[in-house]
């Protein structure tokens, strides 16, 4: 009896140890907290995670700082609460900062909770979620929470192409707080509750005189639409967990794992007859790439990645016959599909995002080059479209090119070319495979003819004609095996899924060495 009792009033004491560490930082923080539609940082890990999954990791941590009469504000978890759950059945280590502690500032043992976690998700594979919420460093820690961000940022990287990781800014995440973030694969932004920067708009007014708020500086929707920081501005909290939610099922749980491939009821051999009139015959005229898109995958869905920033290169994700694809293509509709730097910095860090996690990439192309301009050119566009070329170059995974209209000179090669190592290209017969448009052309070679000419303006247009039939077209690409069959559009969906199953065993291997000199 006596030994029950003393059971019983341990119990009772992890009882309300427990109670105490889920009320966070108070039930009036909690409350000023979720005013605007925010979720505490428990109900968010309720979200992304299947219910009932969490395991929760070191909820009785507390820091260990005596300065500034810290040793009075300890709060069991000190700030985040860590652990791993399921989605959609799968592993996941999820971390979530609880601004209601201490405004979720990052201490050392805060810091010990989160790379914790890292750490086993390396070593058993799974992906790790991390759910920012933070006033920044503890500044009564001084160094030691510098010291804590820097293993924070060293895993990241050690983490890098081993196993995914996301982040969702859920709040505030400013100076070296950034930097964690944006080493990791996709960042999650919502709109009007959360932002990052480096400096804020006090600093910024002090030393440049700009006023700025904190919603233009670094907002959902100046990060997701200007600097490209943002992969994705959701609209509240729980559209951004959702959405995480989403992503994660399209991605392996690690780099040695193929991606996910799920059941569908969309036919592989589904004709897409409504493509053999989607190109216009003007070249000239633009046509929505998305439209193609959808048409070809499974049940016509396709999640896009940078949706708002860079729009003349689409990427994202979808399925074909259940498998798991990333997506590069050329938007007609914007700049006319031309390459920029925006545009190739896009592309080639999702190209190299799928070749680390075994992802096929299948590039539609419609380039009519690269985005002329004085602008393009003294901010380094020979570097940046250097980097969509090594992305391509270097991906080993399974790699369809499909060409529907233009593919002009160096963009051509860029593109997922076959000169870059693709697998299998393909191309429509309104395809244009050339150097140049056949305009440019004919004012280079017959420059001086056509001045000699008595009637000038009807010798250039018949010169054009006799180049666009000879040149703007698919087959002497074909002729050279550097495309490997023109296709009636119709077919694309089941021609794709052909060369994808063709493909699944690929095996690549790059040459021994450290790493390569990507031109950052």
């Amino acid at each position: 009896m006596e030994l029950e009792q003393a059971t019983q009033a341990k119990l009772q004491d992890l009882e309300r140890r427990n109670e105490v560490a889920l009320q966070g930082g108070g039930a009036s923080r909690v409350s000023k907290h979720k005013q605007g539609g925010r979720l505490t940082a428990r109900e968010r890990l309720d979200i992304l995670l299947d219910p009932g999954s969490f395991v929760e990791m070191d909820r009785f941590v507390t820091h260990r700082c005596t300065n500034f009469g810290m040793d009075d504000s300890k709060v069991p978890g000190d700030g985040v609460i860590t652990g791993y759950g399921r989605v959609n059945g799968k592993l996941v280590y999820a971390y979530s900062q609880d601004f209601t502690v201490i405004g979720g500032s990052m201490s050392r043992t805060q810091a010990n909770k989160i790379i914790k976690i890292m750490d086993l998700a390396v070593k058993n594979g799974a992906p790790v979620v991390g759910l920012n919420d933070s006033g920044g460093a503890r500044i009564q820690e001084g160094i030691e929470s510098l010291g804590g961000y820097a293993d924070i940022f060293t895993r990241n990287v050690m983490a890098s192409g081993v196993v995914p990781q996301i982040t969702g800014i859920m709040g505030p995440c400013a100076g070296g707080a950034v930097y964690s973030p944006s080493i990791t694969d996709f960042i999650f932004m919502v709109k009007k509750t959360s932002y990052m920067f480096v400096t804020g708009p006090d600093v910024i007014k002090t030393v440049t005189h700009e006023d700025v708020t904190k919603e233009d500086l670094g907002g959902a929707i100046t990060h997701s639409q200007k600097s490209g920081v943002a992969h994705f501005a959701c609209e509240d909290d729980k559209h951004t967990l959702l959405m995480i939610r989403e992503l994660l099922g399209f991605l392996p749980s690690n780099n040695l794992d193929e991606p996910p491939v799920l059941p569908t009821t969309d036919r592989p051999d589904r004709m897409c007859e409504m493509l053999n009139a989607y190109i216009p015959d003007n070249p000239k005229k633009p046509y929505d790439m998305l439209g193609l898109i959808t048409e070809v995958v499974d049940e016509h869905y396709f999640l896009e990645v940078h949706k708002h920033y860079a729009q003349n290169v689409i990427v994202g994700f979808a399925r074909l016959n259940g498998r798991s694809v990333g997506v590069v293509a050329n938007q007609p509709q914007i700049l006319a599909g031309c390459l920029d730097i925006e545009a190739s910095r896009k592309a080639a860090r999702f190209i190299r995002l799928c070749d680390s996690f075994n992802i096929p990439i299948v590039s539609f192309v419609d380039v009519p080059g690269f985005l002329p301009g004085t602008d393009q050119e003294w901010k380094g566009i020979i570097t940046h479209g250097a980097k969509l070329l090594y992305a391509y170059a270097e991906a080993t995974v399974p790699k369809i090119t499909l060409i529907t209209r233009k593919a002009y000179g160096g963009a051509y090669i860029v593109m997922g070319s076959k000169l870059l190592r693709s697998d299998i290209n393909l191309a429509y017969p309104t395809a244009e495979i050339a150097v140049m448009g056949a305009e440019g052309a004919v004012n280079i070679i017959f420059r001086e003819k056509i001045t000699k000419a008595s009637d000038p303006v009807a010798e250039k247009a018949r010169l054009i004609k006799e180049y666009e039939q000879k040149f703007s077209n698919p087959y002497v690409s074909a002729e050279l095996g550097y495309t490997d069959e023109v296709i009636e559009p119709a077919l694309t969906r089941r021609r794709l899924i052909d060369s994808l199953e063709m493909l699944k065993n690929k095996r690549d291997i790059m040459p021994p060495k450290k790493h390569g000199n990507i031109p950052l």
